[in-house]
C-alpha cells in the first residue's frame, strides 16, 4: 500500500520557514530539524499512474520539495574540514588553562560549502555539549536565566565596522544595542560570551573585510581580541590566503599554524589582556577534481549519492555515473559542489515538467544555471563563475561549440507569439 501524505499533512511539512542561523532561537531551530524532513516515497511510472489526480498532485509537490531539500553529502574534502573543525572545537572546550584558544580558518572558494559544512559539524558538538551538561549552563550564575548557546553563528556585515561587528553579535542574544558606544558594545559581547556559556563563535564570509580600509582593519584587531575571551575563533571566507587577512601573519611550521601578531594597540578598549600572538589553524574546502583514480571515484560516489536521492519515474540505475555523464557533469560545474546541487535540482525539475522523467545530457543541456543571489557579496568571491559562461557571469548556457560569438538579440522584436509565451 502506497501511502501518500495528504494536503494538510505535506503543507504543514513544506512551508515551514526557513530559520535564520545568525539568531539564537534561528540557530537552536535549524540545529534540531535539520534532519526531520521526509522525501517522498520512490514509486515507479506504473504506481504513479494508479494514482487519483490529486495524489499524482500531491507525489509531485512532495518529490519537488525532496529535490530541493536533498541531504548534505560528505566528501573528502568536507571530512578533513570537518575532523579539524571538530577537533579544535572540543579540545578548547574542555581546556582549564587561560591561554588563547587557536582559531580554525575555513577557506574555499564560493558554492563550496565551507558554510554548510561547518554548521553541520558545531551542530552536533553543541547538541553533545548540551547533553553532556543536562541542557544547563555549567558556569551560570545563580538566580540569573541567561540562555545556553555553547556555538553562535554571526554573518560578518557586508560594511564590517567594529561597532556593526558587535552588533551582529549581539544581535544573535536578542540584545538591545540602541545608544551604546563603541566600549561598552565591546565590554557587552564579553559579557554575553561570558554568561551564555558561548564556546565556538562563528563569523561566515569574514573576507568581506577589506584590509585597506582603517574601519575594517580595526575590526581585524577586534576580533584577534575577541580570542582573549576563552572561545574558539572559526573564521570562514573566501580565498583567505589572497584576501589580505594573513598580510601580518606568518606561518610556523613546527606547530603547522597561521600566526597573527597582537592588536596593533597593545589594548582594544580593555579587552586585550596579554600580547600573546593568536594562531589558526588553515583548512581549505576545495572543490572535485577529475585527473587521479581517487579523484575520479570520489566524484562518482557523490554522483551515486545525488542519484539515490532523486525521485525521478524513469530513473535508471547509474543514470548519472555511466557513460560520459561525470565528465559532462564535472564539465558543466567544474566539481563545485553547490552548482552540482543547482544543476542537479534545476534538471530534476525540467525532467518533471516535460514528462521525460529522468536526467540525461540533452535535458541538462536546456538548464541555464544562473546565481544572482541578492544574499552574496559577489566582489569578496561568493559567487563562483560559472563554467561555459562569457565575461565573468554567472550565468551558463551551454554552447555546442565555439564559433563566432552570437549576435546580441536584446532588442530584437520575436513578434506576439514570443511574447505571449514569455508572459
Amino acid at each position: 500500500m502506497i501511502e501518500i501524505p495528504s494536503p494538510e499533512v505535506l503543507a504543514t511539512a513544506l512551508t515551514r520557514h526557513s530559520p535564520r542561523r545568525d539568531t539564537h532561537d534561528g540557530w537552536c531551530t535549524w540545529r534540531d530539524t535539520r534532519h526531520t524532513f521526509s522525501p517522498a516515497p520512490r514509486l515507479t511510472l506504473g504506481e504513479w499512474r494508479g494514482l487519483s489526480p490529486q495524489h499524482r498532485s500531491i507525489h509531485d509537490l512532495h518529490r519537488t520539495a525532496t529535490h530541493v531539500n536533498m541531504p548534505m553529502l560528505e566528501t573528502p574534502m568536507s571530512r578533513k574540514v570537518s575532523r579539524l573543525i571538530n577537533r579544535r572545537a572540543r579540545n578548547n572546550a574542555l581546556k582549564c588553562k587561560p591561554a588563547t584558544r587557536a582559531g580554525v580558518l575555513v577557506t574555499g572558494w564560493g558554492y563550496q560549502g565551507k558554510t554548510e559544512t561547518a554548521c553541520e559539524v558545531l551542530a552536533a558538538f553543541e547538541q553533545d555539549w548540551l547533553m553532556l551538561h543536562g541542557y544547563r549552563n555549567p558556569n551560570t550564575v545563580e538566580g540569573t536565566r541567561d540562555i545556553h548557546a555553547p556555538v553562535a553563528y554571526i554573518q560578518t556585515p557586508v560594511t564590517a565596522k567594529p561597532k556593526s561587528t558587535c552588533q551582529a553579535i549581539l544581535d544573535f542574544f536578542g540584545a538591545d544595542t540602541k545608544r551604546l558606544t563603541l566600549p561598552e558594545l565591546i565590554r557587552q559581547v564579553s559579557n554575553s560570551l561570558h554568561d551564555h556559556g558561548v564556546k565556538v563563535l562563528v563569523l561566515d564570509d569574514i573576507t568581506r573585510l577589506r584590509m585597506h580600509r582603517a574601519d575594517d582593519q580595526d575590526t581585524l584587531d577586534l576580533i584577534r581580541a575577541l580570542m582573549s575571551m576563552n572561545v574558539t575563533l572559526i573564521l570562514i571566507g573566501v580565498d583567505i590566503p589572497g584576501s589580505g587577512l594573513l598580510r601580518e601573519g606568518k606561518w610556523d611550521g613546527r606547530s603547522r599554524q597561521w600566526v597573527l601578531p597582537p592588536s596593533q594597540r597593545a589594548r582594544v578598549h580593555g579587552l586585550e589582556a596579554t600580547q600573546t600572538e593568536r594562531r589558526f589553524d588553515m583548512v581549505e574546502l576545495d572543490r572535485f577534481r577529475y585527473t587521479t583514480t581517487d579523484q575520479i571515484a570520489a566524484f562518482h560516489d557523490h554522483l551515486t549519492g545525488l542519484e539515490n536521492n532523486l525521485r525521478l519515474l524513469n530513473a535508471r540505475p547509474g543514470m548519472l555515473t555511466s557513460g560520459t555523464m561525470p565528465e559532462y557533469l564535472m564539465r558543466r560545474t567544474d566539481g563545485v559542489v553547490g552548482l552540482l546541487e543547482r544543476l542537479i535540482e534545476d534538471g530534476a525539475q525540467e525532467a518533471m515538467d516535460s514528462g521525460r522523467e529522468l536526467l540525461d545530457e540533452d535535458l541538462l543541456d536546456e538548464v541555464i544555471l544562473s546565481l544572482d543571489d541578492p544574499g552574496r557579496d559577489a566582489a569578496a568571491g561568493e559567487v563562483p563563475t560559472i563554467p561555459g559562461s562569457q565575461g565573468g557571469t554567472t550565468t551558463d548556457r551551454p554552447r555546442k561549440s565555439r564559433g563566432k560569438a552570437p549576435r546580441n538579440t536584446v532588442f530584437d522584436d520575436h513578434g506576439p507569439e514570443s511574447a505571449q509565451l514569455g508572459s
